[in-house]
C-alpha cells in the first residue's frame, strides 16, 4: 500500500516538474529511488512537521503540487494548526501521506497509534480523506487526489498487508468517493475503511459457517463518502456494521451514521473500532486488533450477538 502510493507520486513527479515531495526525516529505503532519481523535487524538512506543513502550503500557493510524508500522527496531529490555517484555509494543493494508520506501529506505543486522525482530518473544511484497504485502492486514490488540486489526506498502513483486490485494474472503474463492493450477502452488511478491511472479509467467511450471509464494502474515501451506497445498504439491510482501526467517535462509523440518520432508514448501525480510550498496551497490529475486539473473530461475534439479542 505504502509503496504503491510512493510509486504513483514518483510517476507523477517524472511527468510534472511542479510535483514536490517533502519528508519529515523518514522514509529512508522507501523514498530512496525518488530522492536519487528526482533530487530537485525532493526535500527533507527534518524532524519538524509543523514547518513541513507550512513549507508545503507556501510551495502550493506558488503553483507547486506538494506531497508530505511521515509516520501516523506526525504529519497530521502534530501539525494540525498549520494544516488548518496554512493548508486548508487557503485550499492549498497539498496531499498529506501518513504511513502507519491505526495500530500499524503498535509496538511503539500510544504516541504512534494513529486512532484519532480520520475524525480530526475529516472535520477540516476543504480536506479530503482517503482510507485505502490495499495496494490497488492506494494506487487508485493517489491518482484521484492528484486530480483534485486541493488538500488531501491519504491514510496508509505500514506495508506488507494482504491484497484484497487481484490487481490494480480491478478498481480502475471506481470514481472519486465511491465505495467498492467486495462481497454480496443477504443478511447483514459490513462496511470498512482502511487496511482493517481484510478483517471484515475474514469475518464474513466466519459468519458464513454460521449461516449468516454478510455483504462487505470497502470505502477508500471517507470524505467525500459514498452517500448513495450507504442509503442503498440502509434500505436493504436491517443491520449495518462499520469496521475501522480508529476511535469509534468521529471516524468512519460516525460518517456512516450521519448519512443514515439523516435519511431516516430502518437500519441499525453498530460501530466496531477502538472505544473512547487510548491504548496503553503495546504489541503487534494483529495483537492489538485482537485485544480491542476488531479482528475477524470479534467482528463475527459482534454480528451474531447483535442479531441474536434482537431476536430475544
Amino acid at each position: 500500500m505504502r509503496d504503491a502510493v510512493i510509486k504513483a507520486v514518483e510517476e507523477l513527479a517524472r511527468n510534472d516538474k511542479d510535483v514536490i515531495l517533502i519528508s519529515g526525516d523518514l522514509g529512508f529505503g522507501v523514498l530512496d529511488n525518488f530522492r536519487r532519481e528526482i533530487p530537485k523535487q525532493y526535500f527533507n524538512a527534518g524532524v519538524c512537521e509543523q514547518n513541513m506543513a507550512s513549507i508545503a502550503a507556501g510551495l502550493a500557493l506558488e503553483g507547486k503540487k506538494v506531497y508530505t510524508y511521515s509516520i501516523g500522527n506526525f504529519p497530521t496531529l502534530r501539525c494540525i494548526e498549520q494544516i488548518r490555517n496554512d493548508i486548508c484555509y487557503h485550499n492549498a494543493n497539498v496531499t498529506i501521506m501518513a504511513v502507519g494508520g491505526g495500530f500499524a506501529y503498535g509496538s511503539l506505543g500510544m504516541s504512534h497509534h494513529a486512532t484519532e486522525d480520520i475524525a480530526i482530518m475529516r472535520s477540516l473544511p476543504n480536506m479530503r480523506v482517503f482510507t485505502p484497504a490495499d495496494a490497488a485502492e492506494a494506487n487508485l486514490v493517489a491518482y484521484q487526489a492528484a486530480k483534485l488540486s486541493a488538500p488531501c489526506y491519504i491514510r496508509l498502513n505500514k506495508g506488507g498487508e494482504p491484497n484484497i483486490h487481484s490487481s490494480y485494474e480491478a478498481v480502475e472503474g471506481y470514481g472519486l468517493g465511491q465505495a467498492i463492493p467486495l462481497r454480496d450477502g443477504a443478511d447483514v452488511c459490513l462496511l470498512s475503511a482502511g487496511a482493517i478491511t481484510i478483517e471484515a472479509m475474514k469475518a464474513a467467511q466466519v459468519l458464513e459457517t454460521q449461516k449468516v450471509e454478510a455483504a462487505v464494502y470497502s470505502f477508500p474515501s471517507v470524505k467525500p463518502i459514498d452517500a448513495e451506497a450507504l442509503i442503498m445498504c440502509a434500505e436493504r439491510y436491517k443491520y449495518i456494521f462499520t469496521v475501522e482501526e480508529h476511535n469509534i467517535i468521529g471516524g468512519f462509523g460516525s460518517a456512516v451514521s450521519e448519512i443514515i440518520a439523516e435519511k431516516g432508514t430502518r437500519a441499525k448501525v453498530v460501530r466496531i473500532g477502538l472505544p473512547d480510550i487510548y491504548s496503553s498496551i503495546v504489541g503487534s497490529q494483529a495483537y492489538l486488533r485482537h485485544v480491542y475486539q476488531m479482528d475477524s473473530q470479534a467482528i463475527a461475534e459482534k454480528v451474531l450477538e447483535t442479531i441474536n439479542s434482537d431476536k430475544n
